[in-house]
């Protein structure tokens, strides 16, 4: 018999609150809807909508605007905010110098080509970037990444030429990728490299970094081509005889005084320009004492020729060469991800900071015309580093100009000063490229890892031990295995609780959280938490039998009414519904009365759809729990009642 909500209402004199149960959408409104919220969640396109009478030429320009955000801050541009972008362009200028020569030579690359590849592809993102913080370059992770990757089918020692049109060939495959990510809007892909695997992975690639720089700081001329941390150990140490303590004396002065400065940086934020200079500074003074002191003689190897000029174009040196295409296109998919990954997330944290809006997928299609346009100027991956920016920021940057401002500098050094640069000591670079790792192993993350989430943990360091002791594809791997695996667990065991009433109110809460509320005999009131899928729809039947079982052994007493909440399904298949015909099907012999409350609307309307609503009756559907529960005492009351009468009547006859 369906509980009437209207005589319960009248019962007890309140207002009557019920389950809309009449308005149901159309397919195309819910698929609408639903592609909106998976495609377009942050509503990119709310400027678009021009009211139609507006001119067509504003409407075109709002468009414009849109897709080339260079149009939409440009026109309000001023001499004040070029004062602010042109301090830090020039700032961060002097720190891509450094770093760009250091994290070619760490991809097996030119050291021409780290410089090329923060000219080009900053004018790029000038034009196509969203961001007002963001500095792009080169990053080591990527560039270790593409070495290892092209270096399993061609290594650099061997055929340097090849490998070269190699990485520029990953790098033109990398920008096509995260353009069609950004353009058929899919960035929550990236999304699955949670922080716990990026902090993991960061880690165990600053751990092969910094033994990779020992070649350069301890003066090796020949090194290992293997990245993990074993076999590079095994290396240093089974060739002993082959280092020069020329050169590991020079780098480690060169390396504390790098660690000092951002020591000076994070005592004092106000001193963050020390920290920024120091690379060059440490590229100027090594330069000045390789040259001087004739640094080859003494085992300190220099990086040799850097010829003048700007990016030659490189388009004739792609190459598509079937023998070879499969390690471009592997590096440029797993690069692209990591690129995209760590740019958007240092882009949106900077962009909080300000109070500033960072849409993701704008940014991945900048990112990748960054990249195809680099790849076809003598460029290799780029992205947004997380030392760069943070220097761009503490410089007072304003817009995207500074980009420009840098790219202007790198142009003048390719023009005029890179044949000084010619001089720089290898041992210089390592020790620039070790100071920033060590930055990377955030071990405080990692330890709050531990005391909040242990599967995180777990995660965080399979990514470290899996980079650190396999390889870094493998680490990767392993870690995003391992974060899809939670995922799968998630929706293999949906979550259930049993509920009780707090003294006094109408609230429901779970009793294992509030051990004080109140249960009603013959009612059992659970929650059910998650979305009930084809992969746990047996275990939510089962695990609601269990539940009522439990609460029978506990009470003593049958249960008469089984209330579930599901305000917090948010969505169900058609494996989940035949959950709930099970259910009653099971309930019913029992004498188990089932009511839902506050089904969500994509539930509601697919529980019509299979009639179950109408199966069960819509008088066993309630807003609140407290109603619920109100007309099941109503019921019980009732039967209550009756039953009395009957033994009555039975007692006078």
């Amino acid at each position: 018999m369906d509980i009437d909500p209207a005589a319960v209402a009248n019962n007890n004199n309140v207002v009557e609150r019920k389950v809309n149960l009449s308005n149901r959408r159309s397919f195309w409104t819910t698929l609408k809807s639903d592609l909106k919220e998976t495609f377009f969640p942050e509503d990119p396109f709310k400027k678009l909508s021009v009211p139609l009478q507006q001119p067509r030429l504003r409407r075109a320009r709002t468009i414009v605007e849109y897709y080339v955000p260079v149009f939409e801050w440009l026109p309000r541009y001023n001499l004040k905010l070029l004062r602010y972008d042109l301090l830090a362009g020039i700032t961060i200028a002097s720190l891509a110098i450094p770093q760009g020569i250091s994290y070619a030579n760490l991809a097996k690359l030119p050291p021409i080509i780290g410089l090329y590849s923060s000219f080009v592809p900053a004018i790029v993102y000038t034009v196509f970037g969203s961001s007002q913080n963001l500095a792009v370059g080169t990053v080591a992770a990527c560039s270790l990444l593409l070495a290892e990757t092209i270096g399993e089918k061609v290594k650099w020692s061997e055929n340097p030429i090849l490998y070269l049109h190699l990485v520029f060939t990953a790098t033109l495959f990398t920008g096509i990728f995260q353009t069609a990510l950004g353009l058929l809007r899919l960035g929550f892909l990236v999304d699955f490299l949670s922080h716990s695997t990026i902090t993991g992975f960061m880690g165990g690639t600053a751990i092969i970094i910094i033994l990779q720089q020992l070649k350069g700081f301890l003066g090796f001329i020949h090194f290992t081509q293997k990245t993990d941390a074993i076999s590079v150990l095994h290396f240093v140490f089974a060739n002993r005889k082959e280092w020069h303590w020329q050169s590991a004396i020079v780098g480690t002065i060169f390396l504390s005084f790098l660690l000092f400065s951002r020591y000076l940086k994070n005592k004092n934020p106000k001193l963050f320009w020390v920290s920024a200079v120091a690379p060059l500074a440490t590229v100027v003074i090594g330069c000045l004492f390789a040259y001087l002191a004739h640094g080859e003689k003494h085992g300190i190897q220099i990086v040799g020729h850097l010829k003048k000029g700007i990016n030659p174009p490189s388009m004739k040196d792609l190459n598509f060469d079937r023998r070879y295409i499969a390690a471009p296109i592997k590096a440029g998919i797993i690069t692209g991800i990591l690129a995209l990954a760590e740019g958007i997330a240092i882009a949106r944290s900077f962009g909080i900071l300000k109070n500033q809006q960072v849409d993701g997928n704008k940014e991945m299609i900048a990112f990748g015309l960054m990249n195809i346009v680099g790849s076809l100027t003598s460029c290799y991956l780029t992205t947004g580093p997380f030392s760069k920016t943070a220097v761009n920021v503490n410089a007072g940057c304003k817009t995207q100009m500074s980009n420009l401002v840098m790219a202007v500098c790198m142009m003048l050094t390719l023009l005029l000063l890179a044949p000084l640069f010619s001089y720089t000591p290898l041992v210089a670079l390592s020790a620039i490229i070790m100071s920033s790792m060590f930055g990377l192993i955030d071990y405080h993350k990692a330890y709050l890892l531990f005391k909040v989430d242990k599967y995180d943990f777990l995660i965080c360091m399979a990514a470290f031990f899996g980079v650190a002791f396999i390889s870094m594809d493998i680490g990767l791997g392993l870690s995003v295995g391992l974060a899809i695996v939670r995922s799968l667990l998630y929706a293999a065991r949906p979550e259930s609780s049993k509920l009780g009433n707090i003294p006094g109110t109408e609230i429901y809460r779970d009793i294992k959280q509030y051990p004080v509320p109140e249960a009603t005999p013959g009612i059992l009131v659970l929650q059910l938490s998650s979305p009930i899928y084809f992969s746990g729809s047996t275990y939510v039947r089962e695990r609601v039998m269990r539940w009522i079982r439990d609460e029978e052994a506990i009470k003593g007493s049958p249960v008469e009414d089984l209330i579930l909440d599901l305000g917090g399904v948010t969505a169900i298949d058609v494996t989940g519904i035949e959950t709930f015909f099970e259910l009653k099907r099971l309930l019913d012999p029992k004498g188990i009365k089932m009511l839902l409350v506050n089904p969500r609307m994509q539930v509601v309307e697919k529980m019509m759809a299979s009639n179950f609503i109408s199966t069960l009756g819509e008088g066993s559907v309630f807003l609140t729990i407290a109603d619920a529960a109100q007309a099941c005492k109503f019921r019980l009351n009732g039967s209550s009642k009756n039953l009395n009468e009957h033994e009555s009547a039975d007692h006078v006859v």
